[in-house]
C-alpha cells in the first residue's frame, strides 16, 4: 500500500491531484489524509483541504513531528492563497524551525516563502526582503524556485526596480518550465503581465497618457515637477514634501499642476478642492489661507502667485510640471488595487493590507458591490470579497512537490 501513498505524492508533484486522489481518496490513515487535503487544495476546495490537513496533523504520532510541520506548512499557504492574513504567523515559524532543526531544508524553505509572501501582501516590504535572505538557494527544487522568484519579483516591483523584477520573473519562468507543472507557467505568465500593463497615468500640459511602470521608474530621476497622487507627494528628484495629510493642500497643488503653465481660477480652485457648490466670501477667504499653507509647504520647490482669475504655479529649476495618476480615477481605488490579484479576500484581511480600518473597508466594499466593480460569497466571517473573475485566470496557489516527501 505505501507504494499508492508514493504514487500519490507524486502525481501532485507533477500537478495532477486528480491522479493522486484515485490513489488515496478511500484511504483515512494519516498520510493519505495529507496528500487528499493538498490535492483539494490544488483542485480549489479550500475549506475541505484546511479539514483535511488538521486531521491528518492530529493522525500523526507525537513521535511524527516533521509530518506534522508538513501539514501546518500546507495550511499556511492554504491561508495565503485565502486570504487569510491574520492566520498565526508563530504557529508557521515553529513549523519552519521543526522542518530545518530534522534536515528537511525544501520544506523549510517553503515555509520561509509562504511567510515573505505573507509580509509582501501587508506591504512589509523590508521584513520580506529579510525573511527571504535567510533562504538558502541551494536545496531548492525548480517548484520552489519559481515562489522565490515571484517574491524577488515582487519585492522588485513595490521597489520600482523594473530590471531586477524582470530578471526575477524571467529566472521565474525558466523554473517553471522545469517543474512541467502548468499551473506554476500560468503564475510566472500573469505576474509578468505586471510589466507590460499601464501602471499610472502622466498628466501634463492639458494632455494625458498611460505609463508602463518602467517609465514610471524613470520619473525618480527626472528633473520635472512631479506630483504624485499614488503617495500625496510633490517631488523633484532629491526633494519631497508630503501631503499625505493635507488632504485640500494636496488637491489645490493637483489643480495648479493640471493647469499649469495657465493659471486656474479662484472658483475652480474652490469647487475641486472643497467640493464646494456654491462660492461665497467665507470661502475666499479659506482659499487665501489655504493657499498661503501650500506657499510654505512648497517653498524648496516651487511658488504660487496670484493672478487676476486666480493663482498659478511657476516651478523652480524646472520647465516640466507633471500629475502622476491613478491609470483609473475612482473613490476606492486602493481596495480594487488590492482585490486585482483575482484572489478572494476577507474585509479583515483588506483592511490589514491597506491599514485602514475594518469598518471603512466594508462600507467601501459595500459601495463597489452596488456598482457591479466587486462581488462576493459566503456568509459572516466566511465572506470573501473579489473582482469579477476573468476567464482562465491562473490560480494563486502553489503546493511544491518538496511538501508531499517523506
Amino acid at each position: 500500500m505505501e507504494s499508492l501513498i508514493t504514487a500519490a505524492a507524486r502525481a501532485l508533484e507533477a500537478g495532477d491531484p486528480l491522479g493522486a486522489l484515485n490513489r488515496v481518496a478511500l484511504r483515512n490513515d494519516a498520510p493519505s489524509l495529507a496528500l487528499r487535503g493538498i490535492a483539494m487544495a490544488q483542485l480549489g476546495d479550500l475549506a475541505k483541504a484546511k479539514t483535511l490537513l488538521r486531521s491528518a496533523a492530529r493522525a500523526f504520532g507525537p513521535r511524527e513531528a516533521v509530518a506534522r510541520a508538513r501539514c501546518v506548512v500546507a495550511e499556511a499557504e492554504i491561508a495565503l492563497v485565502s486570504r487569510d492574513l491574520s492566520w498565526p504567523a508563530h504557529t508557521l515559524a515553529s513549523a519552519r524551525a521543526t522542518l530545518a532543526s530534522h534536515g528537511d531544508l525544501a520544506n523549510a524553505a517553503h515555509a520561509g516563502h509562504i511567510e515573505a509572501r505573507r509580509l509582501l501582501l501587508l506591504g512589509r516590504v523590508d521584513e520580506a526582503e529579510r525573511t527571504l535572505a535567510e533562504i538558502s538557494v541551494s536545496p531548492l527544487p525548480p517548484a520552489s524556485l519559481v515562489v522565490r522568484e515571484l517574491v524577488v519579483a515582487g519585492i522588485a516591483i513595490r521597489r520600482l526596480k523594473t530590471r531586477d523584477a524582470r530578471a526575477a520573473l524571467d529566472r521565474a519562468g525558466k523554473a517553471a518550465q522545469l517543474a512541467r507543472i502548468p499551473a506554476l507557467v500560468a503564475e510566472v505568465d500573469s505576474a509578468s503581465l505586471i510589466l507590460n500593463t499601464p501602471a499610472a497615468r502622466l498628466i501634463a500640459r492639458g494632455s494625458e497618457h498611460p505609463l508602463l511602470l518602467g517609465e514610471v521608474e524613470r520619473l525618480a530621476t527626472s528633473t520635472a515637477l512631479v506630483i504624485d497622487t499614488f503617495h500625496h507627494v510633490v517631488r523633484r528628484q532629491g526633494t519631497a514634501v508630503s501631503l499625505g495629510t493635507r488632504p485640500v493642500l494636496f488637491a489645490l497643488a493637483r489643480l495648479l499642476a493640471q493647469a499649469w503653465p495657465a493659471d486656474v481660477s479662484r472658483e475652480a480652485l474652490i469647487s475641486g478642492a472643497f467640493h464646494a457648490r456654491h462660492v461665497d466670501e467665507s470661502h475666499r477667504a479659506r482659499l487665501r489661507v489655504e493657499i498661503g499653507r501650500l506657499r510654505t509647504q512648497l517653498k524648496p520647490l516651487a511658488e504660487i502667485s496670484a493672478t487676476k482669475q486666480g493663482f498659478e504655479l511657476a516651478p523652480r529649476r524646472t520647465r516640466d510640471v507633471i500629475v502622476l495618476a491613478r491609470p483609473v480615477e475612482e473613490k476606492h481605488a486602493a481596495v480594487l488595487a488590492i482585490l486585482a490579484d483575482g484572489e478572494p479576500w476577507s474585509s479583515s484581511a483588506l483592511a490589514l493590507a491597506l491599514g485602514m480600518s475594518a469598518r471603512t473597508v466594508q462600507r467601501a466594499l459595500e459601495e463597489l458591490a452596488r456598482s457591479d466593480k466587486v462581488q462576493s460569497f459566503g456568509h459572516g466571517r466566511a465572506r470573501r470579497w473579489m473582482t469579477p473573475p476573468v476567464p482562465g485566470f491562473p490560480t494563486g496557489l502553489l503546493l511544491p512537490g518538496p511538501l508531499l516527501k517523506a
